[in-house]
């Protein structure tokens, strides 16, 4: 067996020694849940009536005997998300398969799913972050019926597969595997799209020739197929093992994928009925630190610097993002997907994806392998790869050489020696940067603040002509208690064009970017937030602000007395209009972005 990383041990052991109460709170929790057998037998006869009802009548049969295996199934199906519209056929697979093996399966739920890529740069999209909680409080709604043996979670984008993580641990007496729908084909290259989207920035093509490319782009069924938070989010539960080995990244429509979700539904029966592998014992330390070395070696999504923290609190597990950057300085940047790369993630699942990566990170000592996955013990079996033979699903060894090393290396000869993200820290506060895009001679920059409270304000500036200059960009007043931090990925092409014409640019804000955080150097998440009284809202136009990414370093060069005493700034962001009123008591109530940015922990 291979040593495990002295780096990555150390980090796993402070962090059980963080967690120790929590955890044992969780755990305790949980295995008085599991002891109190199964739900169906505790439920009286007019409960269990109201269950069945509308169930086929072979499935009522089933359900009367004790025995029997029922699994509930939480779907975030709707036909508006490309990701999710493949989501209406599973349930169906689902339930056949289950009855094969003599179980059944029920829909226990749905829960929203709202795609920030529409969203993005409107005001719905103020509600994105926090629909992760909606979500995880509606997947305990959906489970709580308490009459399943196991659970199978249907989701894919962003900040849906972490709500359903969160919510489905509330039930971690419970095996859970979750079932994705794959990446769409791919369609217009990336850069090709980039080089649109920055063309209509600086006004230089319409808005037909921009729609034109982003319906090339984004064309069929199926995940966006750049490496944004969805496809981080598939990369995770693979790693974390709440995948079937291999299910991340098969394209939907095809038969490969049919076979697998199938598989998912005999899996979970053969779990609910031995009681093997429930989620409390499938998500760890150890399995958090697994989650957080796969995000380092592929250079994933920052959103995941908020979303992992609150997937690891729901099991009782305690991390920040010292652990988040510790993890980075000793994981090799395996892969070079968009925007990171050229490729697609289409392109590193025929290059030997997953199975490659996982290959490698164990053999590397980065990954913990004495952990339980929905697979089976360990994650040996994750090396491998699924495919047909004589019209069945069997798995084989996955790719030994990577097929394409512009896309995915091996452990030995990676990309960069660190992983693709940095925490910042300095007088003004602890911020997130990705860095896996970045060029190296733009991962320092030093020049004045300009600020803003509004990204269409710095838009407005930027159409005018008036940002044709050395500058760091300080947007503030996004942070979760301001406005429910919104995505800011609307200013990624203004940003590079900025960059493009040879200007030293950066962003300092206290909201998020996309998962797709791109190639200018963007210190985000920036806690505390201007809301809470954070130095950003002290800053000024003119200020020399320093974003240091090789030192770590987020710095207001200034008198710290001056400084301490300039009067912060006030702003108050619209809160009505599509919903946004409905959601001020979590505004108030949630947490900072390092704990997760949750309305459940402070």
């Amino acid at each position: 067996m291979v040593q495990c990383h002295a780096t990555i041990a150390e980090v796993t052991s402070r962090i059980k020694a963080r967690s120790a109460e929590t955890r044992k709170d969780y755990l305790g929790r949980m295995t008085a849940a599991k002891e109190q057998g199964r739900g169906r037998g505790s439920v009286s006869c007019g409960n269990f009536a109201h269950a069945i009802a509308a169930a086929p009548i072979a499935d009522k049969l089933l359900l009367r005997q004790e025995s029997a295996v029922n699994i509930g199934i939480v779907t975030a199906y709707n036909d508006m998300l490309s990701a999710h519209q493949p989501l209406g056929d599973y349930p169906q697979l689902i339930k056949t398969a289950a009855r094969d093996v003599g179980a059944t399966a029920q829909i226990a739920g749905g829960v929203p799913a709202m795609c920030d890529g529409v969203t993005q740069g409107q005001p719905g999209m103020e509600l994105s972050l926090f629909s992760r909680d909606v979500i995880a409080m509606a997947t305990t709604v959906s489970l709580s019926h308490n009459i399943f043996d196991a659970a199978i979670c249907l989701g894919v984008c962003d900040k849906i597969v972490p709500g359903l993580m969160i919510g489905a641990l509330s039930f971690g007496q419970l095996p859970v595997i979750f079932a994705p729908a794959g990446p769409m084909a791919s369609g217009l290259p990336n850069q090709e799209k980039a080089r649109v989207r920055m063309l209509f920035a600086e006004g230089k093509v319409d808005r037909h020739a921009l729609l034109e490319a982003e319906e090339k782009s984004y064309h069929s069924a199926g995940t966006c197929t750049f490496y944004g938070t969805a496809n981080s989010n598939q990369m995770l539960m693979e790693v974390m093992g709440l995948h079937l080995p291999g299910a991340a990244f098969i394209n939907p429509g095809t038969e490969l994928r049919s076979l697998i979700t199938g598989e998912a539904g005999r899996r979970a029966a053969a779990l609910g009925r031995s009681g093997e592998a429930p989620l409390m014992n499938v998500i760890n330390e150890k399995a958090i630190v697994n989650g957080l070395v796969g995000l380092m070696a592929t250079g994933g999504s920052t959103n995941h610097a908020l979303h992992m923290v609150a997937i690891a609190r729901a099991a009782g597990i305690l991390i920040n993002w010292d652990d988040f950057d510790d993890i980075s300085k000793v994981t090799p940047l395996l892969t070079r997907i968009y925007p990171n790369g050229l490729a697609d993630i289409n392109v590193f699942h025929a290059a030997g994806g997953m199975a490659f990566l996982m290959r490698e990170l164990l053999n590397a000592g980065l990954l913990q392998n004495d952990v339980v996955t929905a697979a089976g013990p360990g994650l040996t079996a994750y090396t491998h790869e699924p495919f047909i033979n004589d019209g069945k699903l069997i798995w084989r060894e996955g790719a030994a050489d990577s097929l394409n090393e512009e896309v995915l290396r091996p452990a030995d000869n990676p990309f960069d020696s660190e992983g693709g993200l940095k925490v910042l820290d300095g007088n003004l506060g602890r911020a997130v940067i990705k860095i896996s895009a970045v060029a190296p001679d733009h991962r320092v920059v030093e020049a004045p603040a300009k600020i803003f409270h509004d990204q269409n304000d710095f838009l407005a500036a930027f159409k005018n002509n008036e940002l044709d200059m050395d500058f760091i960009a300080v947007v503030r007043f996004q942070g979760p208690r301001a406005n429910g931090m919104p995505e800011l990925h609307k200013l990624s092409p203004a940003l590079a064009s900025l960059q493009a014409r040879g200007r030293k640019v950066a962003l300092v804000t206290d909201g998020r970017m996309s998962g797709a955080s791109g190639k200018t150097p963007a210190a985000i998440h920036l806690t505390p937030e201007a809301a809470a009284g954070g130095p950003i809202a002290r800053l000024q136009d003119g200020d020399i602000i320093c974003l240091d990414s090789l030192t770590g370093a987020l710095t207001v060069k200034i008198d710290a007395g001056a400084f301490a005493v300039r009067k912060a700034a006030t702003y108050a962001n619209t809160d009505t209009g599509l919903g946004r009123e409905l959601f001020a008591p979590m505004r108030r109530a949630v947490g900072t972005a390092e704990r997760g940015a949750s309305i459940f922990w402070m």
